[in-house]
């Protein structure tokens, strides 16, 4: 007998569509990758198109939005969660198939889709007043039971290392001083960003890039798909990863490691 620690590990891919996906990249990257909890994001996926395979995975929950080819996520794992529930306690944020909790012996696994404030800022208020401060008062909630594991598509860069070009996008969808306070905020009350607690001034790293301007092969990106735990996990974070190369979505996939005694 050792007492050697392994390690759990986690993959968040916003897929920007899982059917598109699963014609490029998403099955062999699966199969290869093999990560014991994948979450994933902007599925957009209907009802009578959820895929009949499972993936390897015992346990699958998809989170559909109520307007077809819309939104929507998923979260896959290799042992039975203890429960599962959908969106925010009394029924905030319904419709658009954004939350997923898994509960674990060990800790709950918050998989979001956090809502684009769009071009014109108009979902900006909405964002900020409401979703924002929801987030973050529901996971302050759980890690009260236990530790909290929150991945997803945050749709902001927290810092200006985070994206190419600060400047020129200081007042848009995604870099707002209001969305930025928002994750601001979330991390005060005692949550870690996980790449940023290991690697504080790694620069360029994206985990999305515009489909336009050849902005991905010029890395011309932001990273805007975390993995965020709560604080009493920040021993046990083995490493943050920012998978650029996988290709398949105009989002790469980001991993987690913890140990796992």
């Amino acid at each position: 007998m050792t007492n050697q620690k392994s390690s759990i590990n986690f993959i968040s891919w916003n897929v920007n569509g899982l059917r598109a996906c699963r014609k490029k990249t998403f099955d062999n990257f699966i199969e290869d990758v093999s990560p014991d909890f994948l979450c994933l994001q902007e599925i957009k996926l209907n009802q009578d198109v959820i895929p009949q395979e499972d993936f390897g995975y015992a346990f699958q929950h998809y989170h559909l939005a109520e307007k077809k080819g819309y939104s929507g996520t998923a979260i896959f794992s290799k042992v039975e969660p203890l429960s599962v529930s959908e969106d925010f306690p009394d029924g905030k944020h319904e419709g658009e198939g954004r939350v997923i909790t898994c509960e674990y012996d060990g800790f709950f696994l918050v998989n979001v889709y956090v809502p684009n404030s769009k071009g014109d800022l108009s979902r900006l208020p909405y964002r900020y007043q409401s979703w924002d401060p929801d987030l973050k008062d529901y996971v302050v909630e759980l890690r009260a039971k236990k530790p909290v594991v929150l991945c997803g598509d945050l749709n902001v860069a927290h810092r200006e290392i985070d994206l190419a070009n600060p400047k020129s996008n200081r007042k848009n969808a995604g870099f707002t001083d209001q969305e930025r306070e928002g994750i601001s905020n979330l991390l005060a009350e005692g949550f870690l960003d996980t790449f940023r607690h290991l690697y504080p001034d790694q620069e360029r790293a994206y985990s999305w890039w515009s489909y336009r301007a050849g902005a991905r092969a010029r890395n011309v990106g932001w990273r805007i798909d975390y993995f965020v735990v709560s604080d009493d996990l920040a021993t046990s974070v083995r490493d943050a990863t920012i998978l650029a190369k996988v290709e398949g979505s105009d989002h790469c996939p980001v991993g987690l490691s913890l140990t796992h005694a």
